[in-house]
């Protein structure tokens, strides 16, 4: 064993360590890779390609390692070189699944690099996404935030060709929802989705906010975090509410009230979809709580039992047990305080074998999309 290893288990044993040290040890590396750009993007940072704290330092001698602290469960990654447009690979440059280590205690685990997707001529994925996607705003100030964004909309197939007006779902994380030619993930296909489920469901205007990249954890955490700084949630949720919401309502047909009004996303986006269900049950009426990212966020359950008894509407939890280990006990803990709190009607989806993925996420979201657009049968009223 190394030396490093070998300390890490001496401290680890202290007491007091919450968290257990996985130190990974990469054996080789493409011969052209500058040693000190290699980062690891995961489950431990918000899949940040970038994050400062999970960069590899170079030593002046011995082996290439980057220590990781993390808590026991499935620990999913993956090395860049600060993007995702520099990805690890494969040797002939092709796309790899996600890295994943079952933390049951301090361990060294080794690992080889063999390409970065930079690297490779690749042949340009075909573009996937339906001619009802269309950019809202290719750069919506954002006067919250003091930043812009680029704006998506999936308009039903009847838009232009009705003068109805449609109730409208706000996504989060849009680089990752329509066109499979630009995410490194795979996409959700929602533009398909609704497009089967248009004529069983009725049309829905889908609104999907690009996320901020470096900013994306940040901007989806409502409270400050200690490993990843200040939260800008309570900025973000203002900025749908106070200046995209109006300006939506104002350049499409929409049903404005609250009961045609829905957000959701996965993630870091389930996290900040609940919190704006919370901080604002006057304007969205159901939220969509994919695979949410509690464990950056403990307070959101104090923000449940001050706010959970005016929470009203529809609310979908999903999680998959593949996830990690914590993922959908504390799915569970929210939902059940919810539960006993709030008038709001609920579904909780759980998966034994679904993984963080958006594979598992576009499987969900028709099932989300029916029960949020179910119509609840009126209260029977006798005539005498």
């Amino acid at each position: 064993m190394r030396k490093l290893f070998f300390l890490l288990l001496v401290l680890g044993a202290l007491p007091g360590a919450a968290q257990y040290n996985v130190v990974l040890e990469i054996d080789t590396i493409p011969h052209f890779t500058p040693m000190d750009s290699i980062f690891v993007a995961g489950t431990v940072n918000g899949w940040n390609p970038q994050s400062k704290d999970h960069q590899v330092i170079p030593p002046p001698d011995g082996p290439l390692q980057m220590l990781i602290n993390a808590p026991a469960g499935l620990l999913s990654f993956k090395f860049t070189r600060g993007s995702w447009n520099s990805v690890e690979t494969s040797a002939k440059g092709g796309d790899i699944e996600n890295r994943t280590i079952d933390v049951r205690g301090d361990t060294l685990v080794h690992v080889s690099i063999r390409g970065w997707k930079d690297r490779f001529v690749r042949k340009a994925k075909p573009r996937t996404a339906l001619p009802t996607v269309r950019v809202l705003r290719d750069s919506l100030w954002m006067p919250q935030l003091e930043r812009s964004r680029r704006v998506w909309v999936c308009l039903p197939k009847d838009y232009y060709q009705s003068k109805k007006r449609y109730p409208v779902l706000y996504l989060q994380d849009a680089q990752n929802l329509f066109d499979d030619s630009v995410t490194a993930f795979g996409e959700w296909g929602i533009d398909e989705a609704m497009d089967s489920l248009e004529r069983s469901v009725g049309g829905i205007i889908i609104v999907a906010i690009e996320h901020g990249g470096n900013k994306r954890i940040n901007e989806y955490s409502p409270y400050d975090m200690e490993r990843f700084g200040k939260g800008e949630g309570r900025a973000y949720t203002d900025f749908l509410v106070q200046t995209l919401k109006p300006l939506v309502d104002r350049t499409l047909r929409t049903r404005r009230d609250r009961s045609n009004t829905f957000i959701a996303g996965s993630s870091m986006g389930g996290l900040i979809s609940l919190y704006a269900h919370l901080r604002y049950p006057q304007v969205f009426g159901a939220s969509g709580v994919f695979s949410p990212a509690f464990w950056v966020a403990p307070d959101i359950r104090k923000d449940v039992l001050r706010q959970g008894n005016s929470l009203t509407g529809k609310v979908f939890f999903y999680a998959g047990e593949a996830e990690s280990e914590t993922m959908v006990p504390d799915m569970l803990t929210i939902f059940n305080l919810l539960h006993q709190l709030s008038k709001a009607k609920m579904e909780t989806v759980i998966r034994a074998d679904a993984r963080h993925t958006e594979a598992a996420w576009r499987k969900e979201f028709p099932g989300f999309i029916r029960f949020i657009m179910k119509k609840e049968p009126k209260p029977f009223t006798p005539r005498f």
